[in-house]
């Protein structure tokens, strides 16, 4: 990770034990997470950022410079995070609210947020990347697929198996730019193949369900459905005595039902984040208009 530290002030804290005692126990849970990070253990990592987050929405107050300023390093350690993982679509979500947080935060102390958002910009400019080369990729690997599929209607049954990774690979990279319905479709369709084939359900198959769930997650709408997913899953991944496949299942689980409790408490978080970024904001333009005003009038007499 690329991330540069932004030393806080707990001067220009406000009054009183509460928002000190927010900021040590979110940056602490944000040390655990990069500390994950380090050890390429990015969803665990993701988490604790995000416990990072739900924490720091007890601060008491939001346009304090250095609320946004962890903020803003919580918002680039997730689209990091988010980069790291591939998924790129996310990454940059995250990225367009952190640059909305830098712009107040640029106009108090340039020198200070400077570097970071050149950072911040370097990130952009890696995920448009990224996403250009998995786009091409993508491109080449529904080719092939097309080839296989004529192969597997000719009867070649050698070429099922192939197909399978091919729709697999396929669903792998759609997800990646961001297209999660056409990676569902992918997956589907390579489960389908991959059962018939086998005539069970094996490890392959719950790989494959796994993974389709986890696209799922991206759509609010379709967490329910991921979560069916997974509980009808996960008694096969037992069977086949895949403790890690088992714990992934149950922690994918648990994160669904800790989005859906959190879910609203955290939309009003950012909400009232942005809300507050933007009064500040116009207040700020208010006062450099009457300040020119001001001047104007002074040199006129």
């Amino acid at each position: 990770m690329t991330i540069k530290e932004i030393p806080l002030r707990p001067n220009d804290l406000p009054a009183g034990e509460e928002a000190r005692a927010v900021m040590e126990d979110a940056t602490g849970i944000r040390a655990e997470g990069m500390a994950l990070f380090a050890e390429e253990k990015y969803d665990d990592a993701l988490g604790r950022v995000v416990d990072a987050l739900r924490r720091l929405r007890d601060f008491p107050d939001y346009g304090n410079r250095e609320f946004r300023a962890l903020l803003a390093v919580l918002l680039f350690d997730l689209s990091e995070i988010h980069f790291a993982l591939k998924d790129y679509r996310q990454s940059e979500k995250e990225l367009e609210m952190l640059f909305k947080v830098l712009e107040q935060l640029l106009k108090d102390d340039p020198d200070r947020f400077g570097a970071f958002h050149v950072l911040a910009m370097e990130l952009s400019t890696r995920i448009l990347r990224s996403r250009k080369k998995t786009l091409e990729l993508l491109a080449k690997q529904q080719i092939n697929t097309g080839v296989l599929y004529e192969k597997v209607n000719a009867g070649v049954a050698a070429a099922t198996d192939k197909l399978v990774e091919s729709l697999r690979k396929g669903a792998e990279m759609m997800a990646q730019t961001g297209d999660y319905r056409g990676a569902v479709r992918f997956y589907m369709e390579a489960i389908k193949l991959a059962k018939k084939r086998s005539g069970r359900v094996g490890r392959r198959e719950v790989r494959m369900t796994v993974d389709m769930a986890r696209v799922m997650m991206h759509s609010r709408n379709e967490a329910a459905r991921a979560k069916r997913l997974l509980v009808a899953v996960l008694p096969h991944a037992v069977s086949l005595e895949t403790l890690e496949l088992e714990q992934e299942i149950l922690g994918m689980i648990a994160k669904i039902d800790a989005d859906v409790a959190h879910e609203p408490m955290w939309r009003t978080f950012l909400e009232k984040v942005q809300r507050t970024a933007k009064t500040r904001l116009r207040r700020s333009r208010k006062e450099e208009q009457e300040e020119n005003k001001e001047n104007v009038d002074y040199t006129e007499h």
